[in-house]
């Protein structure tokens, strides 16, 4: 692809997109009979999980005053608000009133908290939250990690940024800050021209199959254990996904990059890996996570120093083909977003196969 001399300036921060399964917390954080208090994309949310382990996700607001739910109690069936005892079930439906004369012409089920569907898969609970359409009868698909067979190990890592979502998500994809960065991993000396192929998927691009590049030194010994041609595969999709798989023979590990908005200026990162091989690592789970949260934490480092700069508010210039994939990004939100309005197909930024050279 031939690099424009005239860089593009974009706005570096828009609202976060609906009508999408976020993550909310990993599955194993809600246990039987509890709650949990959370805020995504700006709405605060209580997740309960029944005695049987089933899920509920509702407004975090008693309809009532507004009172938190979360700062009540929940006892396996039922949240009570703490500020007049009000109880909602796990459909949202207020089943309880205690300042209710006996008699009391209201009925109480009419009274009711928003509810949002919420799955569990690949060791996430996960939420729909609608956009202007409202909730769609039965919602899409859960994303699921294209996993090759059963996985024997995996971790999962939360943080929070400092930073917009767009921000966030565009970090997610940037080929060419791992030198400056992550050091540690790439230095700035071994640093060479890279050439790869991307390709549009739904909602999403690609970048196809291709082995690591030449300064991924760790993966390659991997060829040697396994005696098979590694390749990677990533995959970027709306609203906020990376998806990377990564295999070698028998030998395969998929991870999961993904930013979702807390506030304005804050933005959880979430990251999930599974793998199946390298079973006589000793303590290999604990070295894995250690180093991918020593890796993300340089991210939440530099964002939170991007964030020093943006707070005057600068537009963002966008130059070459490293910067394309965040180009791809944004259109492919506004795309989105004319798709819903429309009712018309999504008209998709990249039409074919592209081919792109950076330096990282």
């Amino acid at each position: 692809m031939n690099t424009q001399l005239s860089p593009n300036i974009v706005s570096a921060k828009s609202a976060p997109l609906l009508g999408f399964w976020y993550p909310a917390v990993p599955s194993a954080t809600l246990r039987p009979g509890s709650m949990q208090a959370l805020q995504m994309l700006g709405f605060p949310i209580v997740l309960c999980r029944d005695r049987e382990g089933h899920l509920a996700a509702m407004r975090d607001l008693c309809p009532h005053r507004g009172m938190p739910l979360s700062f009540g109690r929940f006892d396996g069936e039922r949240v009570e608000c703490s500020y007049h005892g009000w109880q909602f079930d796990m459909k949202g439906r207020c089943r309880h009133i205690p300042a209710l004369p006996e008699g009391a012409p209201l009925q109480t089920d009419k009274v009711g908290v928003t509810t949002y569907p919420a799955e569990e898969t690949d060791g996430m609970i996960w939420l729909y939250l609608a956009d202007e359409r409202g909730n769609m009868v039965p919602p899409p698909p859960v994303p699921h990690l294209p996993l090759p067979s059963e996985p024997q190990q995996s971790f999962h890592i939360s943080m929070t940024y400092t930073c917009t979502l767009d921000d966030g998500i565009i970090g997610l994809i940037d080929p060419a800050h791992g030198p400056y960065v992550h050091s540690w991993w790439r230095s700035a000396a071994r640093i060479h021209e890279k050439t790869k192929t991307f390709e549009p998927i739904p909602n999403g691009f690609r970048m196809v199959a291709h082995q690591p590049a030449k300064n991924s030194g760790p993966f390659h010994w991997l060829q040697r254990l396994y005696g098979g041609p590694l390749t990677t595969t990533i995959d970027f999709l709306l609203p906020n996904q990376r998806v990377e798989l990564m295999q070698c023979g028998k030998f395969w590990v998929a991870s999961r990059l993904m930013a979702t908005t807390v506030s304005e200026m804050e933005c959880r990162i979430d990251f999930s890996a599974l793998w199946h091989g390298l079973p006589w690592v000793p303590f290999g789970n604990f070295i894995f996570r250690s180093l991918t949260r020593k890796f993300l934490g340089q991210d939440e480092r530099a964002m939170k120093h991007l964030a020093v700069g943006l707070q005057h508010k600068p537009s963002t210039m966008f130059l070459g083909d490293a910067d394309m994939p965040a180009k791809w990004y944004y259109k492919l939100k506004a795309a989105h977003l004319a798709s819903v309005q429309t009712g018309q197909p999504l008209d998709h930024p990249l039409k074919e196969r592209v081919t792109l050279r950076w330096k990282s």
